[in-house]
C-alpha cells in the first residue's frame, strides 16, 4: 500500500504538471504492484482485491493519458474520492481477512502447486460429478428460459437486432421490462458448461449432445443481440469459473480464448453499425491517425473516469440513497408507480459515452463518505468470498465468485451493484445453486 500510495502523490503531481503520459504509467505501475502482492501471497490469479486494484488503478492511470479533446484535468474531490476508493476498499478486505484467519488451503491444491499437469486433480473432480446430473439439468432450464424470453422480445418488439443495419443502437431499444432480465441470463449457460465439463466425462451421448447444444443456444443470445458486452461477461465468467475450481490457466488456453473474441467483438462492432469514421467522430482523439483498435479500448476505460470527474463538478445535490437503491425500484416496479424514484440525470461529458465507473452511484448519493463506506463494505464482502473459495462444496459457488471477480475487472465499467440486472444474475445463480443442492446424488 505505501508504493501505491507513492505512486499516487508522483502521479498527481506529474498530471498538475501537465506530463499525462508518465503520470498514467506511474498509477498503472502501482496498480501491478498490488496485485502482484496479493497473487503472490495467495496464489489467486482472480484474487478479488488484487482484480480490483489492478483495474480500478490500472483503468484511471490509462485515463490519466488525456489522449482524447473530450477529457480535462480533474478536480482535487475526484482524485481525493478515487484514492479514497482504493485505500478503504483494500484495507477493509486486511481487516476482515485478518479477523477470518488465512483460508485453507485444500491439500490437492498443494500437490497441484508442486507441478502437477491434470486439468483436475481427482479429488476434486469426484466432489463435482456428484453435481453432473443437476448441473445439466441447470443448463437446459436456463436455455429454455433465456431462450424463450428472446423469442418473446423478438416477436413482439418486430425485429433481431443483428439483422438490423444502420441502426447503432439497435441493442438498447430491445427490451421488455422484466422479460429482458430472463434473455440476458444465457451469460450464465457457459459457466455451467465449464463445470458440467470439469466434472468429468459424460457417459450418455445424448446428454453431451444437447449440453453442447444448449451452450451454444445462449452464446448465439448475445450474438443476436449485438451485444458485446454480455459475450464478453459471459466468456470471462466462463473463464473465472475454470480458475477458480483450477486455480490456473494454461498459457495457450488463454491464447485460443483472445483469439476466438477478437473477430466475435469485430462482427459485432460491424453488426451495430459502428463504422471507423462514427467511432472517430465520438472519441474525439487528439491524435485523429490513432489507429480505431486503441481509441476504442482506450475510450471505454478512460472515458469514464471523466464522466465521474463530470458528476462531482456538476452535481446540485446529493440523492441520499436512491440511486444506489435503483435495483429495489427496477426490480419491484415501483419506478413505474413513483417516477421521481429515478428520475436522476446522468452527468456524462458526450451523450453518447455513458459508462461509468464502480463508484459512481456511491458518490451521486453520499459525496466522498459514501464512496469510502461502499468501498469498505465491499471489501469486506470479497474478502469473506477469498476466504470461502477453499471451502467450497456446491460447484455452483464457483460461479458466484467467478461473476464478483468479473465484476472487480470491469470495476472502470459501470455501477455494478445499483444495477437490477448484476442482482438478478446473483438471484440466479442463487437458485441453480439451491438446485444443484438439492438434486446433488438423487
Amino acid at each position: 500500500m505505501i508504493i501505491y500510495l507513492i505512486s499516487y502523490v508522483l502521479c498527481f503531481c506529474l498530471a498538475r504538471l501537465g506530463w499525462f503520459i508518465p503520470s498514467g504509467l506511474v498509477l498503472i505501475a502501482g496498480g501491478i504492484w498490488l496485485y502482484w502482492r496479493d497473487y503472490r501471497a495467495f496464489g489467486n490469479l482472480i484474487h478479488l482485491r488484487g482484480l480490483f486494484c489492478l483495474f480500478f488503478v490500472g483503468g484511471q492511470g490509462i485515463s490519466c493519458f488525456k489522449l482524447s479533446r473530450l477529457q480535462e484535468p480533474w478536480s482535487l474531490m475526484t482524485w481525493a474520492c478515487f484514492l479514497a476508493a482504493v485505500v478503504f476498499f483494500y484495507l477493509a478486505f486486511a481487516l476482515v481477512m485478518a479477523w477470518l484467519g488465512e483460508p485453507r488451503q485444500p491439500h490437492w491444491m498443494k500437490k497441484q502447486a508442486r507441478g502437477s499437469r491434470e486439468i483436475l486433480p481427482q479429488e476434486r473432480s469426484r466432489a463435482l460429478r456428484l453435481y453432473k446430473k443437476p448441473l445439466f439439468y441447470s443448463m437446459g432450464i436456463v436455455a429454455g428460459v433465456s431462450s424463450a424470453a428472446f423469442l418473446l422480445e423478438a416477436v413482439v418488439l418486430g425485429y433481431v437486432p443483428f439483422f438490423l443495419r444502420g441502426v447503432p443502437h439497435a441493442y438498447s431499444y430491445f427490451h421488455i421490462s422484466g422479460v429482458h432480465y430472463f434473455t440476458v441470463s444465457c451469460v450464465l449457460e457457459p459457466s455451467l458448461a465449464v463445470l458440467y465439463y470439469m466434472a468429468g466425462e459424460e457417459r450418455s451421448r445424448l446428454r453431451r449432445v444437447l449440453a453442447v447444444v444448449f451452450t451454444a443456444i445462449c452464446l448465439a443470445n448475445p450474438i443476436l443481440c449485438v451485444s458485446r458486452f454480455q459475450l464478453i461477461l459471459a466468456v470471462g465468467m466462463a473463464v473465472f469459473t475454470f480458475i477458480a475450481v483450477n486455480h490456473r490457466i494454461r498459457v495457450y488456453q488463454a491464447a485460443i480464448l483472445v483469439c476466438l473474441m477478437i473477430p466475435a467483438y469485430v462482427v459485432l462492432t460491424i453488426a451495430r453499425s459502428h463504422d471507423v469514421a462514427y467511432l472517430n467522430g465520438i472519441f474525439e482523439m487528439r491524435n485523429e491517425a490513432t489507429p480505431i483498435f486503441i481509441t476504442q479500448p482506450y475510450m471505454y476505460i478512460a472515458n469514464n473516469y471523466d464522466n465521474f470527474d463530470c458528476l462531482v463538478r456538476e452535481l446540485p445535490a446529493h440523492a441520499m440513497g436512491l440511486r444506489m437503491l435503483f435495483p429495489l425500484w427496477a426490480l419491484t416496479g415501483l419506478k413505474f408507480l413513483v417516477p421521481s424514484l429515478v428520475n436522476f440525470p446522468i452527468y456524462v461529458n458526450k451523450e453518447e459515452l455513458t459508462t461509468l465507473t464502480l463508484i459512481y452511484d456511491a458518490y451521486y448519493d453520499f459525496g466522498i463518505v459514501g464512496v469510502a463506506l461502499f468501498c469498505a463494505l465491499l471489501g469486506a464482502a470479497c474478502a469473506f468470498l477469498v476466504w470461502k473459495l477453499s471451502q467450497v462444496k456446491n460447484p455452483v459457488g464457483y460461479v458466484i465468485y467467478a461473476q464478483i471477480a468479473m465484476y472487480m475487472t470491469l470495476s472502470f465499467f459501470t455501477t455494478w451493484f445499483s444495477n437490477p440486472a448484476t442482482w438478478f444474475y446473483l438471484a440466479a445463480t442463487l437458485a441453480v445453486y439451491l438446485f444443484c443442492r438439492y438434486r446433488q446424488g438423487l
